[in-house]
C-alpha cells in the first residue's frame, strides 16, 4: 500500500470517528430505553435489547454508515452502556491473560506470556475515569486524589488495580489480571511446564501430606500450579483455601474458600489474610491452602504446618528455592509476635518439606524451573537439595526456549516417608546414596519445541 492510499484510509477513519460519537449515542440510548424493564432481564437478553434499540436510533437519526461501521458503532455503544466500554472485547478474548491501560492512549495486553500493544484506545481521559469509577463502585470503593490506589475485582473474577495522578505521571493506570484457567497436571505436562515423571512425584508429595511452598516471580503460573496440585488432595479431607482474590477452583466436595476484604470507603471493615489464617485454625481443617503469603500471616501459616496440618500449600514471590526460604523468614518476622530469627528459622525448618520453583522463559513459556526438598534439617539453616531442574539450551534465532528436565535421586528420609505413605517413586528419580547425590538422566519430553 502506497503513502497516498494510507493517507486516504486515515482520512476515512477520522471522518467515521467524527460522525460516530459513542458518548452521544449512549446518552440517546439511555433516554429511550426503559431502565426498569431492562433490570428484569438477564445479561444476554439485556444486551440483545440494547443492541436492537441502538440500531433503531442510529438508523433513524444517525449518519449514513457501511454495514461494518454500523455494527461496530452499535457494539461500542452497548459496551459503553452495559459494561466497560472499549475493554469489553478484550475481556471477551480468552487468549488475553492481562490488560494494561497506561493512560487513555496506550493499551497493552498479554497473550501466551508476551506483552504487546494494541490499537484500542479510550476516546478521552474522562472516558477512562468513567470506566474506572464503574469498576470500583461495584466493590463499594472510590478512587480520587485522597485515595489514588485501589484494588478491586470484577464480578467475573478478574483482579483489578488502579493508580491515578498525582502518583501516576502518565494519567490513570488500570491493570486487569484475568481469572486463570484451571489446568490439570497432565495438561501442564503437555504444554511443557513439567515432565511426566515430575508430575507423578508431585502427586505423591501431595498425597503423602508434604508441606509444599510454590515460589516464583510475577506471572510465572504459581496459582495455576497450586490449583493443579490441589487435585491430588483426597476427596474426604476438609480443605480451607485463603486468598486475596478467590482464584483457586478446587474440585473436592469439602472445600471452604475464604477471601480477604479491603477497607470500605470509611477505611473500616478490613479483613486480612492473617485474620483468615487464624480463623481457619478454628475450623478443623485437614489442610490449609494459602494463595500467597505476603506478611505476618506467614508465621501463623508455619505454625499451622507444625501443628497437625501437614499437606498444606502456599505460594510466595521468590527468585529461587533458597530465596523462597529466606523470604519466608523475612515475612514471618513482620508479624506482631516478635521472635528471634533463630526461632523463625526453626519454624521454617520443621514446616517446609519441598519448594517447587517456577520460572518464565524469554518466549513467555511458564514451567517448573527447579524442585528442592529438605535433604537435611540443621539448626544453622535449612539444607535444600535439588531433585529436579530444567536446564535450558542457548536461545536460537526463533527465540524459543528448549531444554530438558534433569532429575536427581531423593534423600533417603524423604523416600522413606513416601514409602510409609504407600507412594511410589518414579524410576527417573530413585533414592540417593547417603554419601552421594548423582544426577539423573534427562527426559525426552522435557524438550520444548
Amino acid at each position: 500500500m502506497g503513502l497516498k492510499d494510507r493517507l486516504e484510509d486515515e482520512r476515512l477513519a477520522t471522518t467515521a470517528a467524527n460522525r460516530t460519537d459513542v458518548g452521544h449515542w449512549r446518552r440517546r440510548l439511555l433516554e429511550e430505553v426503559n431502565l426498569d424493564e431492562l433490570a428484569l432481564l438477564g445479561l444476554p437478553q439485556r444486551r440483545a435489547r440494547l443492541e436492537k434499540v441502538t440500531g433503531h436510533i442510529v438508523g433513524r437519526e444517525g449518519p449514513v454508515l457501511s454495514a461494518a461501521e454500523r455494527t461496530a458503532l452499535i457494539r461500542r455503544v452497548v459496551d459503553e452502556a452495559l459494561g466497560l466500554g472499549v475493554l469489553e472485547p478484550l475481556l471477551a478474548d480468552e487468549s488475553i491473560t492481562e490488560i494494561m491501560v497506561n493512560g487513555p492512549d496506550h493499551v497493552f495486553v498479554e497473550r501466551e506470556g508476551r506483552v504487546e500493544r494494541i490499537d484500542t484506545t479510550f476516546a478521552t481521559e474522562d472516558q477512562l475515569y468513567q470506566t474506572i469509577d464503574r469498576i470500583v463502585a461495584q466493590v463499594n470503593r472510590r478512587v480520587d486524589e485522597s485515595s489514588p490506589m485501589v484494588d478491586a475485582r470484577l464480578p467475573t473474577g478478574e483482579r483489578v488495580n488502579v493508580i491515578i495522578p498525582p502518583l501516576s505521571l502518565v494519567g490513570p493506570v488500570l491493570t486487569i489480571r484475568r481469572f486463570p484457567r484451571s489446568y490439570t497436571v497432565e495438561e501442564l505436562a503437555g504444554r511443557g511446564s513439567l515432565d511426566t515423571a515430575t508430575g507423578l512425584l508431585l502427586a505423591a508429595f501431595v498425597r503423602a501430606r508434604l508441606n509444599l511452598v510454590i515460589s516464583g516471580g510475577t506471572g510465572t503460573g504459581k496459582t495455576t500450579m497450586l490449583n493443579a496440585l490441589s487435585a491430588f488432595i483426597p476427596e474426604h479431607e476438609r480443605i480451607v483455601t485463603i486468598e486475596d482474590s478467590a482464584e483457586l477452583r478446587l474440585r473436592q466436595e469439602h472445600v471452604i474458600p475464604l477471601e480477604s476484604r479491603p477497607p470500605n470507603i470509611e477505611g473500616e471493615g478490613r479483613i486480612t489474610i492473617r485474620d483468615l489464617v487464624r480463623n481457619a485454625l478454628r475450623m478443623r481443617p485437614d489442610r490449609i491452602v494459602v494463595g500467597e503469603v505476603r506478611g505476618g500471616e506467614t508465621l501463623d501459616m508455619l505454625q499451622a504446618m507444625n501443628t497437625g496440618h501437614e499437606g498444606s500449600m502456599v505460594t510466595v514471590h521468590a527468585n529461587s528455592p533458597d530465596d523462597a526460604v529466606y523470604r519466608l523468614q523475612t515475612l514471618a518476622s513482620m508479624s506482631d509476635v516478635k521472635l528471634p530469627f533463630d526461632t523463625i528459622r526453626d519454624q521454617i525448618d520443621n514446616a517446609v518439606d519441598a519448594v517447587v520453583h517456577l520460572g518464565r522463559g524469554p518466549d513467555g513459556t511458564r514451567r517448573i524451573a527447579e524442585i528442592a526438598v529438605v535433604g537435611e534439617r540443621r539448626r544453622e539453616r535449612l539444607a535444600l537439595r535439588p531433585i529436579m531442574r530444567f536446564e535450558a539450551e542457548p536461545l536460537g534465532p526463533d527465540r524459543v526456549v528448549r531444554g530438558a528436565f534433569r532429575h536427581r535421586p531423593l534423600p533417603v528420609a524423604l523416600a522413606t516417608r513416601l514409602f510409609h505413605a504407600g507412594e511410589g517413586i518414579p524410576p527417573l528419580f530413585g533414592v540417593a546414596d547417603e554419601d552421594a547425590g548423582g544426577r539423573g538422566p534427562a527426559t525426552e519430553n522435557g524438550v520444548v519445541g
